[in-house]
């Protein structure tokens, strides 16, 4: 369980409930749901994977390696597969043997994800060191990064690359644009509401900057509370349940002076405090969106917390996720996002991923995709009494899975203007 031991806080964000996807193909083609093709190899999900391929396949990955459950070979198979030539990722490729848009088919968000969930898994040295390189290459002057090359920067986008960066030992705060010299905490912390926004959205982000002043939105504000942290998706939160309660943002000086531990835990108030005042949970702020919980931000949310420490200010968010009448498990049901959601939430927070009001969540999301390699819980238990009659095979077999889970690393990401989960 990898590189969230040995690199600083991980912890991501992103997004799924709310988490949009990108709007485009790489290659134009018609994804196989649409046209009636059988959906490919090692995928997970049944759902047309052309807005979130590449997004659902990580997160499932990531949760799935924070629980040592060991992914089937076809499922990392595909993600490495989806790469793109320059080190990018696409949404979705449903043909890979066509080279990839660089301006418009190529996303930050699914890149950064998939540069995490790769590392996590391990095996896969050379396409991480491409999707990094991407990710340095297609930095704004600001620090940051937008949905595509060259777009505005934006909280989710940023978010994601940081995860990136962390979940591979590479700081940071040492990753600099070309000619201002601008870090990705610069970006964030330049989308944070300060203390000229009203009382109660002081800590919250905005998505990106924009003309008619800043908006608080949820997801972007879960996500980003980790990423200045220095994290991804899977935090490395070990022993740290005894933080207190996040601390507001403080008043009196400039945003530029504001440091990204301070950043972390004004955000991280302003969620603690907006999840208390919905009954525990975040509500959808997606435009147009009914009135109603945001099943994924509140996820985000509560590994956020976690990932500072604030285990007791997850809690009982974690129990309305977790509750039998709260709606998650219906919400989540056979969506490999949505379910690495969950498994990630839980397992930040210390709760059992395999125990929601009764529900395993994490043995639904292993049967959305191929049969893992190996598996922790019930599924490892049924396993090794069928090694006892495989002549001793299963030793062998322990000490390769061993080998393989002693290489990870964590991830984050997140959304935009329409659901990807």
């Amino acid at each position: 369980m990898i590189v969230r031991r040995s690199v600083a806080a991980l912890a991501v964000s992103a997004a799924l409930c709310a988490a949009a996807a990108p709007a485009a193909l790489a290659d134009g083609k018609p994804s196989p749901k649409a046209s009636g093709a059988k959906l490919p190899e090692g995928l997970y999900g049944t759902a047309d994977p052309k807005f979130d391929g590449v997004w659902r396949q990580s997160l499932a990955l990531l949760a799935q390696d924070a629980v040592d459950v060991t992914p089937a070979k076809s499922a990392v198979d595909w993600l490495a597969g989806q790469q793109c030539e320059d080190g990018g990722f696409a949404a979705y490729r449903a043909d890979t043997g066509k080279a990839c848009d660089p301006e418009k088919g190529e996303f930050g968000d699914a890149t950064a994800a998939a540069v995490q969930a790769l590392a996590a898994v391990g095996g896969r040295a050379k396409a991480v060191e491409k999707g990094i390189g991407w990710l340095k290459r297609n930095q704004n002057e600001d620090g940051g990064w937008g949905m595509n090359p060259g777009a505005p920067s934006d909280a989710n986008s940023t978010s994601a690359a940081v995860g990136a960066f962390a979940a591979t030992g590479v700081d940071p705060a040492e990753v600099t644009s070309a000619e201002s010299g601008k870090t990705p905490y610069d970006a964030l912390i330049g989308l944070q509401l300060g203390c000229d926004a009203k009382a109660d959205e002081r800590g919250a982000f905005t998505y990106q900057k924009a003309k008619g002043g800043p908006a608080v939105n949820d997801l972007a504000t879960a996500s980003a509370a980790l990423a200045v942290r220095g994290s991804g998706l899977v935090p490395d939160a070990e022993g740290k349940g005894k933080g207190g309660e996040p601390k507001p943002l403080s008043c009196g000086g400039d945003a530029e002076d504001r440091t990204p531990e301070q950043a972390a835990e004004g955000a991280a108030a302003y969620l603690a405090k907006a999840m208390a005042g919905h009954g525990d949970h975040l509500m959808s702020s997606m435009p147009g969106a009914k009135d109603q919980p945001d099943f994924g931000a509140t996820a985000d949310a509560i590994v956020a917390l976690s990932a500072g420490g604030h285990r007791a200010s997850a809690a009982k968010p974690l129990a309305w996720l977790q509750s039998k009448d709260g709606g998650a498990v219906a919400w989540a049901k056979g969506n490999p996002g949505a379910l690495g959601k969950l498994v990630l939430a839980a397992h930040a927070a210390g709760g059992d991923p395999r125990d929601f009001s009764g529900t395993d969540v994490v043995r639904q999301l292993n049967a959305t995709g191929p049969k893992p390699q190996a598996a922790s819980g019930p599924e490892a238990s049924a396993k090794s009494e069928d090694e006892k009659d495989d002549g001793g095979n299963g030793v062998w077999w322990v000490v390769g899975v061993c080998a393989v889970a002693g290489m990870g690393i964590g991830f984050l990401l997140s959304g935009r203007k329409k659901q990807r989960v």
